[in-house]
């Protein structure tokens, strides 16, 4: 019934709680685990695209957005720079799951992109069964301010999705 699981982690308490139901729903199914993290491009910040600093140091310059951008300021780090170190922490953070899910039939993978959108995504393109995901447990403005992803992923997938809250693996 279930050959491939889709376990999307953030190594939230959420994720880690997830986790045991992971193994346990693997194990019974004899499926194979793809653990997922996903860096979140969103963020402000980060500048990933060069669109959030182009607009930063026009705005700082006094600069209109029709006069366009050249070349890149001191002290600006390079993109491809910051996805590798984003990328190397997101493997940082899926060895827990790993260890954790020892003797399972494992994948990792690392995405870059709106978490929501690369999970459906990864879980397309993988011929996922099932998604296990962990839950913040956030609610009211909180939630509403941040949105969800398990929320989204429940929502728009077109696999069966198991969420887990935080506080359910205490």
């Amino acid at each position: 019934m279930y050959d491939n699981i889709l376990y999307p982690t953030d190594g939230s308490a959420g994720s880690e709680a997830a986790a045991a139901h992971v193994r346990e729903i693997a194990s019974a199914f004899d499926a194979t685990v793809h653990v997922l993290h996903v860096v979140d491009t969103r963020e402000g910040g980060l500048g990933l695209s060069g669109a959030f600093q182009e607009e930063e140091s026009q705005a700082m310059s006094g600069r209109s957005p029709d006069e366009g951008y050249i070349g890149r300021h001191e002290g600006e780090a390079d993109t491809d720079e910051i996805e590798d170190e984003l990328a190397a922490h997101a493997k940082e953070l899926m060895e827990g799951p790993s260890d954790s899910l020892d003797g399972i039939d494992l994948r990792t993978a690392v995405e870059m992109g709106t978490p929501h959108s690369a999970i459906l995504r990864y879980a397309d393109e993988n011929d996922v069964d099932l998604v296990v995901m962990g839950t913040h447990g956030r609610t009211g403005v909180e939630r509403y301010l941040l949105g969800s992803v398990a929320e989204k992923v429940v929502r728009m997938a077109d696999q069966p999705v198991v969420t887990v809250r935080a506080d359910e693996g205490e």
